[in-house]
């Protein structure tokens, strides 16, 4: 017998030569998309119509070949097959549901499809009519909220979660998606959060989940009260909570092990070993080959737990033991990977149950951790679009955590240490540092650590001013938390006055090409008042004596720079051009950093002249500078300690519209035909009972 092929709903025998037929679900969409009414022929249509297995290529297809005319005349057809979908997701049979709700799937993006430049209220029309919208909407969130809270089947939960990312992300902006009026009315909130809750359900559908909850928090947020925001801000069950934030680990952490395989692979490769040949000239070429895609969907749902819910801070330093953490673990932990469907592919986002790889020394790790780990490998490459939203992301969620008073308690906790491998950039003059080195710090340390390499490792033509100002801010609100609390971390100042010192060179090397772009004396303006806190307040959070003078010594030993830096802001604040405001203030907060230099460069000669000595070591150095300190004579700064707390709606509105755009976009892009396919959701419904 010949082979039957099968292909757009057409059978046909490939030795006939007889006219291809029909699949039997293929005639009754054509039926559908008549202007008789279907069931007028045959009572038992829509009954039959669920029971065949869903076409949605040819369905989707179908509505985006007709024009706007054209599907008004089958509207009263493509609202009865609305509203029988719904009908049919109250069925007992699960055959039934999932051809249902597939068929909702290809209705929403099809109609949507053929109807981008219409409103929201057309769409609505056309897909339920708007007399019965109010109701049909209702009757659809109920029947999704029963699936998803059912202890039925996993694959119809997930499903019904694939539903709801077609409806919210059908269109590129959500806001203006009107369909979503319906999901803010009737809330499945509760359903998101059994879903993160249970251990079973989070691992099968936790990261759509997860996305489906960042995207709704996003709806129409500064224009009205959107109840998902209200909620998720005070969500304060633990299970909940902490289950939201393995999801999020979890997805962070396969993208940093996809990170390092490609690191690895790259490293042992040839191109390494040519790079090592030629010099360090490919490096930026090389380092492109191993970027993984960024996640920014699931770190916007990091973003919106840290920003709207003071206790989700808490689950930041919690140790996972489902991620296989712990040395002795309570119960088996599953191996297989699941994969999420449908939001983006799944090489980028498996999320896997055990967080692979850790050091091979830590013992347990955190959300933190992991988000710390990720953070320094998106950081790295600013250039990219993508990355440098997700860079900025990173940033302003680390300003959420400096600011947070219970985050600095745990961030600083000395009884709380952990060895942070942080990956850094390739650079030229120096070398790979080895992570077995890495000493057990307390948090804080890490976010020091990168806001140091973002500092160092930015410097370019291309200069990324506003994450340059976002690093600095981090850096101030926390040691404003050490002063206040006096906290005397125990980390190696050095380094950050070191890349502040470089910084300011930079600014004034490149000042003409930068001030075409940029105002840069808010950043230098940020920097030297970074000095002044160390300076002012040095004594009350400096780890020893000793640190402070060890400030003292940079300073003098840089002063080249800062004698520039006072150079260049004096000449453009007495002339009567656009910086002469802002060139002042830098003025106006170099006084005491001035003072100092003014102080000790003579004493410093004058012991090296009576000494006979052309170079002073460092401790000649510091032993004139402890001998010194009491002629030296330091102006008091008010509001070193004082900062503007972050706000979303006044500053970051754009960038966040934006970001949801595009995770709209990418998120709709993944729900591609195949994650629908119906040959895995079948074998668990072999028979109908």
């Amino acid at each position: 017998m010949a082979q039957a092929e099968k292909k757009g709903g057409l059978l046909r025998k490939s030795s006939a030569s007889k006219k291809p037929l029909k699949e039997k679900v293929v005639l009754m969409y054509d039926e559908i998309f008549t202007t008789e009414d279907p069931s007028k022929c045959n009572p038992r249509f829509w009954e039959e119509l669920f029971l065949m297995k869903v076409n949605l290529e040819y369905l989707e297809g179908k509505l985006e070949a007709l024009d706007g005319e054209e599907l008004m005349k089958i509207k009263d057809n493509i609202n009865c097959l609305f509203q029988h979908c719904i009908q049919a997701l109250g069925e007992e049979h699960p055959i039934r549901v999932v051809n249902a709700l597939q068929t909702l799937c290809a209705l929403i993006r099809g109609v949507h499809q053929k109807n981008k430049s219409t409103s929201g209220f057309d769409i609505i029309n056309m897909l339920v009519g708007f007399d019965k919208a109010e109701l049909c909407m209702k009757n659809l969130m109920e029947s999704l909220d029963s699936l998803l809270c059912a202890e039925g089947s996993e694959s119809l939960k997930s499903l019904c979660l694939k539903l709801l990312l077609c409806l919210v992300t059908v269109t590129d902006n959500i806001s203006q998606n009107t369909i979503l009026e319906y999901v803010m009315i009737n809330s499945i909130f509760e359903a998101i959060l059994q879903i993160l809750s249970s251990p079973l359900s989070r691992r099968e559908h936790g990261y759509d989940a997860v996305v489906l909850l960042a995207l709704l928090v996003n709806y129409r947020k500064y224009e009205s009260v959107n109840p998902y925001i209200v909620k998720l801000s005070i969500v304060d069950d633990e299970a909940t909570l902490n289950g939201m934030g393995l999801v999020i680990a979890q997805a962070l952490s396969e993208y940093n092990r996809q990170y390092k395989d490609k690191e690895e692979e790259h490293q042992s490769g040839f191109f390494s070993a040519l790079t090592n040949m030629v010099g360090s000239m490919f490096i930026a070429d090389a380092d492109e080959k191993i970027s993984v895609q960024t996640n920014e969907a699931i770190l916007l749902a990091l973003y919106e737990a840290v920003h709207l819910n003071r206790n989700f801070i808490t689950v930041l330093a919690q140790s996972h033991p489902e991620m296989g953490l712990m040395t002795t673990p309570t119960s088996p932990i599953p191996t297989t990977p699941v994969t999420p469907l449908g939001t983006t592919p799944p090489s980028s986002d498996v999320i896997s149950s055990a967080e692979l790889p850790l050091d091979a020394d830590v013992q347990t790790s955190n959300l933190l951790i992991t988000f710390l780990k990720y953070s320094s490998i998106v950081m790295q490459d600013t250039k990219d679009e993508h990355r440098l939203h997700s860079g900025k992301l990173c940033l302003i969620i680390l300003t959420c955590i400096a600011e947070d008073q219970y985050a600095n308690a745990f961030l600083h906790d000395d009884n709380m240490n952990f060895r942070v491998n942080l990956h850094r950039m390739p650079m030229r003059h120096r070398k790979k540092a080895a992570d077995k080195n890495l000493p057990c710090r307390p948090l804080v340390c890490a976010v020091l650590d990168l806001m140091v390499e973002f500092i160092v490792t930015h410097m370019m033509k291309e200069f990324p001013m506003d994450l340059y100002v976002r690093c600095i801010q981090i850096v101030h609100k926390l040691l404003c938390y050490q002063k206040k609390c006096r906290v005397r971390l125990h980390y190696t100042w050095r380094e950050l006055w070191s890349a502040l010192i470089n910084l300011l060179k930079f600014l004034m090397s490149n000042e003409t090409v930068l001030l075409a772009k940029h105002n840069i004396f808010t950043l230098a303006l940020m920097v030297v008042n970074l000095f002044n806190m160390f300076i002012t307040y040095g004594d009350t959070f400096l780890p020893t004596p000793s640190s402070y003078d060890e400030l003292y010594y940079e300073i003098i030993r840089m002063h080249q720079n800062f004698d520039n830096l006072y150079s260049m802001v004096l000449r453009l604040s007495t002339n009567a051009g656009q910086w002469k405001e802002p060139a002042s203030k830098v003025t106006h907060a170099l006084v005491n950093i001035r003072a100092i230099i003014n102080h000790f460069n003579p004493k410093i000669e004058s012991y090296a002249a009576v000494n006979h000595i052309s170079q002073l070591s460092e401790d000649q150095v510091l032993e004139v500078v402890r001998s010194n300190y009491d002629t030296l004579t330091l102006k008091l700064q008010d509001g070193l300690d004082q900062y503007e707390r972050y706000s979303e709606q006044h500053k970051e509105a754009a960038f966040f519209k934006e970001l949801v755009r595009s995770i709209s976009i990418n998120v709709r892009k993944n729900l591609a035909f195949n994650t629908l396919s119906q040959e895995l959701l079948l074998k668990e419904f072999s028979t109908i009972s």
